[in-house]
């Protein structure tokens, strides 16, 4: 199962697309309460937005980000459309999710 909510829908020639990402996004720089070890970092740096074959949005994150991210954007686009929003993190894992434009 996803760790990303996607939800994309058209008013017009204009698609709005929302995103909500499971992630704990940890910057490294935060200590462990119990422990008092540095809890390493851990956070999504890479995004792709594509819809159909064309890349509608990129974004480079760091660690600055908080836990759960939520993006939201608009593009040109019509109901029908395929969006998919893919990330990397700074672990090499990955995840994806499509949605239909509706």
């Amino acid at each position: 199962m996803s760790s990303i909510k996607l939800k994309a829908s058209a008013k017009g020639d204009v698609v709005e697309v929302k995103a909500l990402m499971t992630h704990p996004m940890e910057t490294g720089q935060r200590k462990d309460k119990k422990t008092g070890e540095l809890v390493p970092a851990h956070f999504i740096q890479d995004i792709v937005v594509t819809a159909g074959d064309k890349t509608i949005l990129t974004a480079k994150w760091g660690g600055s980000v908080s836990k759960n991210p939520y993006l939201a954007f608009n593009y040109a686009g019509k109901a029908g459309d395929k969006v998919k929003l893919a990330w990397t993190d700074n672990k090499g894992e990955k995840d994806s999710a499509e949605a239909d434009v509706a």
